[in-house]
């Protein structure tokens, strides 16, 4: 089973992810996020295996986060997944650790599969 974190500010993206990835017979959302700071705190409670993470989030952002949990959670993967597909967006997260990087809009199907290479490494 692949652990989940979500971590987006805006609730209706929360409430999608959350319905997609649950729906899979592989995954569990175990904890979902509005903000950076609970993003750090939350995995550090669940321990997820994989973190969908938004890039423009209050109380730090995207990288911050990434890189907290990073170093509190290791062995976590990160997934950034944002609006913000621009080349500077993308190496900023890279940088911070993520492990692969996704624009909003994509298939769910892409979502749920990227998801579901990072719970299996």
């Amino acid at each position: 089973m692949v652990r989940i974190l979500i971590a987006d500010d805006d609730p209706l993206i929360r409430d999608v992810l959350r319905d997609v990835l649950d729906d899979e017979p592989d995954m569990e959302v175990v904890a979902v996020a509005a903000d950076a700071r609970e993003a750090v705190e939350l995995a550090e409670r669940h321990s997820p295996a994989v973190v969908v993470l938004d890039i423009r989030m209050p109380h730090g952002g995207g990288s911050h986060a990434a890189t907290e949990i990073l170093q509190r959670v290791p062995g976590t993967r990160i997934l950034a997944f944002s609006a913000y597909d621009d080349a500077g967006a993308v190496d900023e997260m890279r940088r911070a650790g993520v492990a692969a990087y996704l624009a909003k809009g994509v298939r769910n199907t892409e979502l749920v599969a990227a998801v579901r290479s990072l719970g299996v490494q």
